[in-house]
């Protein structure tokens, strides 16, 4: 076979709701050249290298619905855009980051088809759509390529851009709920839900997370005095700020004693069970480089605990190991740790690992356990000794089942006193089954913004849904967060519907938000007089706090090249189809496929909303179908054969009948508004008008107010907005 090539003409993000799904995509218009001639049963060899290089692409179902679906298709023929859809897919899949969702349609040009894949983000996607041509083209062209060292490149990728694993499983158990989210930054700040109804999550931080609490968090002293003047069972101890201080303290309190920072994280500088004044000196030293204080305090015995308190309640629990090595007289001990407590494959550095490694000159509490065994490092010790190297491992071994309702109490009593709506509590406790105060177990902490990693994915026992858990505190009952988006698709006076549509809104008491031609808009504030028709305006309105419901107009060529920029919307309005030859840039040449772009709007209404719908427009009467909600048509003639059905079915309609616009529910007349009591210019639109009062109708505003807000409605921007 002669050279043949692969290239991209356009890679375009689509990042909201589109004309392939509801969820972003890229879309890459692909010219695949003199491979239209070339199917791949065509290509010699080309079936067993490419399943060589890429084994699980068995799992792919493709059009078939089974497994091993894409690979049937593989052997009867099929073209390279299509290879590559599903190549680009698997890439993402081993690299971590889970998606299944891919199309490829030919276009109207020989050889150039629009592909579309899920991508749950961007530099991810783009990367492995140049990367799964490379891999597609090795195949076709019969020469190596590194498939594991792509996938490592796109993993490297995964958790440098994508969202770790803590965030993204609350993020996920929003999504469960039909709750939306947006990312705010390229780090883990997420906003779920719109508006005025919106929370926003950074990992286990919330909105309604005081800073003033994390503040008393992070002073281990003060927390500890809190707790104590509530009934919450915690250790003696006091600060001190000297080596020698510690020593008289760790006297005064008894030994054996522990050490650590008043303001250090995630364990580190707590040296424990300290019986010595060596050991209690060296051990401030080391505490004191960590933090701003150092405590001394009574060393409680049993295996140190997390639990996670969520709200007013204990949702996940773990217990930590103490980790030791067995000696076999050959080994050093650093040499042991690395056999057998770095070699689980649980363990490992990035986040997705529930185990961390054990570095040992990283860890001055191992090296003074060893040291107190008369050991180091380097020392070897003979077989079958047992060597403790850190009394307090990773917790990460889930114990849920087995707290007591007393210690979950406690637990939850100490997050509400700091003032934490979210907590790590830390405990130490022989058995995590009994009351506190009947083992001497105490609550030795409580974090701010507590890991999650090991709840959700524990070295041991059955994974927590805490994600779910935090989604239930900030949403509590049936609440989506949502507040209501009017989107408003089509040609016919679009840009008047969304002004008048917001002003309905306005007087209804609302504090609306518009995007539309005429330019960005907040209350009766216009912010920007730039056209608007856009993504980021879009997300402008659903990030605001103070917007209590959103109007949004859009153009066929915005859905085509951004996607909608929110995910679901309370009412859907379609005026027309528009206008084909706008679009023939897009491939877009044929009424079918001008179809499939304006439906977008109608497939992203809620089941609880409602689609307004043009009656006289056989095409956009269509739709109605695809309505996961109610429909309401509008039309100049309530003889239009669909206003016609809709009422016989008992549905709502708005419609012309002597220059009185009516509202009716069935064969019931609700109200009659006089489209002659309106301003000239507005009167001559009824069409446009009669898609604003469906639109309002839908929203809940009463006629009343919809007579009114017509009244007194005027197009000018700078004098109603």
């Amino acid at each position: 076979m002669t050279t043949k090539n692969i290239q991209f003409l356009r890679i375009t993000h689509l990042r909201g709701p589109n004309i392939w799904t509801y969820r972003p995509v890229i879309e890459a218009w692909v010219d695949i050249g003199e491979l239209e001639h070339y199917p791949s049963n065509t290509i010699p060899g080309f079936y067993e290298r490419l399943t060589a290089m890429l084994p699980t692409l068995a799992e792919h179902r493709c059009g078939v619905g089974e497994p091993g679906g894409f690979l049937m298709r593989l052997r009867e023929g099929t073209w390279a855009a299509h290879i590559l859809e599903h190549v680009v897919l698997e890439l993402q899949n081993l690299a971590g980051m889970q998606t299944g969702f891919g199309k490829a349609r030919m276009t109207s040009a020989h050889g150039i088809y629009k592909l579309a894949f899920r991508t749950r983000q961007e530099d991810v996607g783009r990367a492995a759509l140049e990367a799964g041509r490379d891999l597609v083209m090795a195949a076709i062209e019969d020469r190596p390529y590194d498939v594991a060292g792509a996938v490592n490149q796109l993993r490297e990728l995964c958790d440098k851009v994508c969202l770790g694993p803590s965030t993204a499983h609350i993020v996920d158990a929003a999504s469960e709920r039909r709750i939306p989210h947006i990312r705010l930054t390229g780090g883990n700040l997420v906003q779920l839900g719109y508006g005025t109804r919106q929370h926003r999550i950074w990992t286990a931080e919330t909105d309604q997370t005081s800073a003033i609490a994390e503040s008393i968090a992070s002073d281990k002293h003060m927390t500890k005095g809190l707790l104590q003047s509530c009934g919450v069972p915690v250790p003696e101890g006091q600060e001190v700020d000297s080596a020698e201080a510690a020593w008289e303290a760790a006297q005064d309190i008894g030994l054996p004693v522990v050490v650590k920072p008043t303001d250090a994280n995630h364990g580190r500088g707590v040296f424990t069970d300290l019986n010595t004044r060596a050991e209690i000196e060296k051990a401030y030293v080391a505490a004191d480089a960590e933090g701003s204080g150092v405590l001394v305090e009574k060393f409680i015995r049993g295996d140190a605990h997390r639990l996670l308190v969520v709200g007013k309640r204990v949702v996940a629990a773990t217990r930590g190991k103490m980790q030791t090595v067995t000696g076999d007289g050959r080994s050093t001990v650093r040499q042991l740790i690395e056999s057998q407590i770095n070699s689980d494959p649980r363990c490992g550095v990035e986040e997705e690992f529930p185990l961390e490694p054990l570095v040992l000159d990283k860890e001055p509490i191992a090296q003074l356990e060893l040291e107190r065994q008369g050991l180091t490092g380097e020392s070897v010790p003979e077989a079958g000794r047992t060597i403790l190297v850190k009394r307090q491992g990773d917790l990460a071994y889930d114990v849920t089942d087995q707290v007591h309702p007393q210690v979950a109490s406690a637990a939850a009593l100490a997050a509400r006193v700091v003032g934490l709506d979210i907590a790590g509590i830390d405990l130490v406790a022989e058995d995590i089954g009994r009351p506190l105060k009947e083992q001497g177990g105490a609550i030795i902490e409580v974090n701010a913004g507590p890991g999650l990693l090991m709840h959700i994915k524990p070295a041991e026992g059955q994974p927590r849904p805490v994600g779910q858990a935090i989604v239930d505190h900030l949403f509590p009952g049936d609440d989506q967060g949502r507040i209501p988006v009017v989107g408003i698709t089509g040609s016919q006076h679009t840009t008047r519907i969304a002004r008048l549509v917001a002003w309905l809104l306005h007087i209804n008491g609302t504090q609306v938000g518009l995007a539309c031609q005429d330019g960005f808009f907040l209350g009766a504030r216009q912010v920007d007089s730039a056209d608007s028709i856009h993504w980021e305006a879009g997300q402008r309105l659903l990030i605001n706090r103070s917007v209590e419901a959103a109007v949004l107009e859009h153009s066929n060529r915005a859905i085509l090249s951004e996607g909608l920029a929110y995910d679901r919307c309370t009412v859907g309005v379609v005026t027309d189809l528009g206008n084909l030859d706008e679009l023939s840039d897009f491939y877009i040449d044929d009424a079918d496929r001008l179809y499939n772009v304006v439906r977008t709007q109608v497939d992203v209404v809620l089941p609880s909303g409602t689609a307004v719908l043009n009656a006289a427009n056989p095409q956009v009467v269509e739709m109605a179908e695809l309505c996961d909600g109610k429909v309401i048509f509008y039309g100049l003639d309530s003889e239009l054969a669909a206003i016609a059905t809709h009422r016989a079915s008992g549905e709502r309609a708005v419609f012309l009948r002597e220059r009185q616009i009516i509202l009716a529910q069935g064969m019931d007349e609700v109200s009659h508004v006089p489209l002659d009591s309106l301003a000239p210019a507005k009167a001559e639109k009824p069409e446009m008008v009669m898609a604003a009062v469906a639109a309002a109708w839908a929203l809940g505003i009463t006629p009343e107010l919809i007579g009114a807000g017509l009244r007194t409605f005027n197009p000018t921007p700078k004098k109603n907005f």
